[in-house]
């Protein structure tokens, strides 16, 4: 399997946990939200009632951004271009190697470490539509483009 298979499928990993650990937090604000409701201990009961609805609403919001991140997945191109950089390209630099599908962070293939990140970030637009031996500065570092895969 290519590197940049193996990226993606660390990433569509990475989505499902998030989206299964959402999943199980939801269950468990609720539980505990129901349980609060058959309490009548007054402002107590308030209290541990609404800190249990935050938490859930908390979760809801992660489950909805790690299905946006699934989503946004199902557009990373298996067979991106070798030529510029583009979704689903692994873009190798003088200062890192990157993966641009979504922003994960650190992952490793074998002994190759590479940066996922989005497109849409600022560094993944800088890295967007580059060619081999383009430069450009970030931060104040000066990127060099040695190889797109």
């Amino acid at each position: 399997m290519e590197i940049r298979e193996q990226l993606f499928v660390q990433c569509v990993n990475y989505v499902d946990q998030r989206i299964e650990a959402a999943q199980l937090e939801m269950g468990y604000a609720q539980a505990s939200a129901n349980a609060e409701e058959k309490s009548s201990m007054g402002d107590k009961y308030e209290t541990g009632r609404a800190m249990a609805h935050l938490e859930r609403d908390k979760a809801v919001q992660q489950f909805l951004e790690a299905t946006k991140m699934k989503s946004f997945l199902s557009k990373v191109s298996q067979s991106a271009s070798k030529e510029v950089a583009e979704l689903g390209s692994v873009v190798v630099t003088t200062q890192g190697n990157f993966y641009l599908a979504i922003s994960t962070g650190t992952l490793q293939v074998s002994d190759f470490k590479v940066f996922a990140l989005s497109p849409v970030s600022p560094l993944g637009q800088k890295l967007l539509l580059r060619k081999v031996d383009d430069e450009f500065t970030f931060n104040g570092k000066l990127f060099k483009i040695l190889k797109i895969q």
